[in-house]
C-alpha cells in the first residue's frame, strides 16, 4: 500500500553538518502541523550524514527522504532541483540544515499558503556558542525560541530579536510594517510546486550568493506575488563557517540576477528541465 500524499514537502539542504542537521530534524519532530514529509537535499556529504539520517528515521514520526549527489563543490542549486523532483506534495517549504524551526513553523506556512503567492519567512541568527549548546531538551521545550532563555545564554539584546517575541496580531502588524522585501529566501520560504517548476526551478549555473533570490525574481516575473511572514514563520539560524563563499560566485550571481530583472525572464535554460 502506497503512502498517502502529504500536504507539504519540506526540503532541507545540507552538507557535512551532522551536528546542525540533527537539531533541525528534531525541530521538525516538534511541529504542531503533522501532515508533511521531509526531503534532505544533500550536496555531497560523507557517510556520517547517511548514518545520522538512518538513526533519525527510527526516532521521528514523519517520512524522511535522502536525496544525494557526489561532492563537486558548492552545487546547492543542482541538489535542490533534484530534491524538488522527489517531493510528493503540491506545496513545498524550503529551509536549510542549519535552521531549527519553531513548533508552529509549518502550521504558519500551511495556514497562509494561497494560490498565486509564495511565502517569505524570517529567522533569528544565533552566535556559535549558543548554537552548539542547544540540546534536544531545549528544542522539545522550545527554549531556543524563548528570548529570555537566549539572553541568559548570552544573546545580545537587539531590536531584530523582536521576531521571537511577536505573536498573533502583533506579528501581523510587524509583517506589514517591515521594510524588508518579501523575497525567496533559502532559509525560510514556501510555494506551490507547479509555480516553482513553472519557472524551471533553480538556475544551476549559480553557486553561493543569491541563487534563492534569483528564483524569486523569476517567480515575480511570471506573475506570482509574495507574502511577508518574517515575524510569523520563524526559525533560528545556527552559526557556522562558509568556506564555499567566494567573491567570484557572488559577482557572477549578481550579474545573472540583474539580467533576470532587466529582461523580465521567467525561465532558466539551466534549471530543473534541461533544454
Amino acid at each position: 500500500m502506497e503512502n498517502p500524499i502529504p500536504s507539504i514537502s519540506v526540503v532541507v539542504s545540507t552538507y557535512n553538518s551532522e551536528e546542525w542537521l540533527e537539531k533541525v530534524l528534531w525541530g521538525f519532530h516538534q511541529q504542531t502541523f503533522k501532515d508533511f514529509e521531509l526531503v534532505i537535499a544533500d550536496d555531497g556529504s560523507g557517510p556520517k550524514t547517511q548514518e545520522l539520517i538512518h538513526k533519525m528515521s527510527n526516532c521521528i514520526f514523519y517520512p524522511l527522504v535522502h536525496v544525494w549527489h557526489g561532492d563537486d563543490g558548492f552545487q546547492k542549486s543542482k541538489i535542490l532541483n533534484k530534491a524538488l523532483g522527489a517531493c510528493k506534495a503540491e506545496y513545498i517549504v524550503m529551509t536549510d540544515g542549519d535552521c531549527i524551526p519553531r513548533a508552529d513553523f509549518l502550521e504558519v506556512h500551511q495556514r497562509n499558503r494561497a494560490k498565486g503567492y509564495f511565502i517569505s519567512g524570517g529567522y533569528c541568527k544565533l552566535p556559535r556558542n549558543i548554537s552548539r549548546s542547544i540540546t534536544l531538551e531545549d528544542i522539545e521545550r522550545q527554549n531556543c525560541f524563548n528570548i529570555k532563555w537566549l539572553e541568559l545564554q548570552g544573546l545580545p539584546k537587539l531590536y531584530k530579536n523582536i521576531k521571537l517575541m511577536a505573536k498573533g496580531n502583533v506579528s501581523k502588524v510587524y509583517n506589514s510594517l517591515t521594510p524588508t522585501n518579501a523575497s525567496w529566501n533559502g532559509h525560510n520560504s514556501s510555494g506551490w510546486k507547479k509555480d516553482i517548476l513553472g519557472v524551471n526551478g533553480f538556475d544551476e549555473r549559480m553557486q553561493y550568493g543569491g541563487q534563492d533570490r534569483e528564483l524569486g525574481e523569476r517567480l515575480f516575473n511570471s506573475g506570482i506575488k509574495s507574502k511577508q511572514l518574517r515575524y510569523s514563520a520563524i526559525c533560528v539560524h545556527l552559526d557556522h563557517t562558509r568556506s564555499y563563499k567566494t567573491k567570484d560566485s557572488i559577482l557572477k550571481n549578481k550579474a545573472i540576477i540583474k539580467l533576470v530583472k532587466k529582461t523580465g525572464s521567467t525561465w532558466t535554460d539551466y534549471g530543473f528541465t534541461k533544454e
